[in-house]
């Protein structure tokens, strides 16, 4: 098949000349496997010449899971990262990469390194993607983008309808309720990855899940951006009547930490054992979603991937069970796993210390 140059419009506004279908890719994040194993199920690193260092330590479970069925990705060559300045351009120059993929928060320091003019002359191209900043608005131009880039074009309309007709399950539900209820969330990112207390969303990624969702966000109107902190006496204050609490198995970057390992095939019982041991901590003991047990943990990297609708539906589920009670996101997410991924789905991403009994 003879590589056409087309003209893409990226996240960032960005026309790009790019050769396509691409077949030599860099992936500016390692977490980016989320959307090429999406498009490309049948062979994930068919085009992947070159990634970021991140998927192994931000999801060890992931990682592990995708080695054990393409052991060749350990040999991939890895960079560091341009926002702390060590990426390699002479590596990335020397793989001959038909287009570089980064994410849009690397803009900044992509654009003050001089990285795209600098691979501009040696005819590389860059193209920005969202799937974190803001999230619900860029990830079906992000996957179209890269369905574009790939020759895949299809396989990503077929990937946004099934995400869009999952999204609806749940606002098309909240939509015909009268006089709904909306609890007060608390989301904490990344609980107990350090002794600081607390990370959270503003009006944008979780935040705007839970708004979504049939929630609000505590959040939201304390953080401006997508993201910021907390103090524990602003959770107090607010008494949310429910805390969701973002984990990853996290032991490269924390080892032994406090962290709530949900992910591919994570232990529940464990799970549960050290989300409820984070409820001790001030900010937490005495609120309304402790007391009541409508504590939960879900997987930290819904995030920054194209699975966020998953999120979605399992915070309509802990939010308002009632509506909600047919819905199951375990099953929406192992069809996504056997419609679009290489890889068997792993429950695991979610745990609640809200039980049936």
């Amino acid at each position: 098949m003879a590589a056409d140059t087309v003209t893409v419009t990226d996240i960032a506004g960005r026309s790009v000349d790019v050769q396509v279908p691409a077949e030599k890719v860099i992936l500016g994040e390692g977490r980016q496997i989320y959307f090429t194993a999406a498009l490309d199920t049948d062979a994930p690193f068919k085009r992947v010449v070159g990634w970021r260092d991140d998927f192994e330590k931000a999801d060890n479970d992931g990682y592990h899971q995708y080695l054990e069925k393409y052991p060749q990705m350990a040999d991939l060559p890895t960079f560091g990262g341009m926002k702390n300045g060590t990426f390699d351009i002479e590596q990335a120059v020397a793989l001959e990469p038909d287009v570089i993929i980064l994410n849009i928060d690397a803009k900044a320091a992509t654009e003050d390194g001089g990285y795209i003019e600098k691979l501009a002359k040696v005819g590389i191209p860059v193209v920005y993607v969202d799937f974190r900043d803001k999230p619900m608005e860029n990830t079906e131009p992000s996957m179209r983008l890269i369905g574009k880039i790939f020759g895949e074009e299809q396989k990503a309309e077929d990937f946004i309808a099934f995400r869009a007709a999952e999204i609806e399950k749940v606002t098309g539900k909240l939509a015909e309720q009268s006089n709904l209820t909306r609890p007060v969330v608390f989301v904490e990112r990344a609980g107990g990855y350090s002794d600081d207390c607390c990370m959270s969303f503003g009006n944008e990624n979780f935040g705007k899940m839970v708004e979504i969702a049939g929630g609000v966000n505590m959040a939201g109107d304390i953080i401006p951006g997508t993201f910021g902190t907390v103090n524990p006496e602003q959770i107090i204050a607010s008494n949310p009547a429910h805390v969701v609490v973002t984990g990853a198995n996290w032991e490269l970057y924390v080892p032994g930490g406090n962290w709530v390992g949900v992910g591919s095939g994570a232990d529940p019982e464990v799970s549960a054992t050290k989300l409820a041991n984070l409820m001790e901590r001030p900010g937490f003991t005495g609120i309304q979603a402790v007391q009541d047990n409508n504590v939960h943990a879900i997987w930290h990297q819904f995030y920054n991937s194209p699975y966020q609708f998953i999120a979605i539906q399992q915070i309509a589920k802990w939010l308002h069970p009632d509506l909600f009670e047919d819905m199951d996101p375990n099953a929406t997410f192992q069809e996504l796993h056997e419609r679009f991924l290489p890889v068997d789905y792993r429950p695991g991403y979610f745990v609640s210390l809200k039980t049936d009994g």
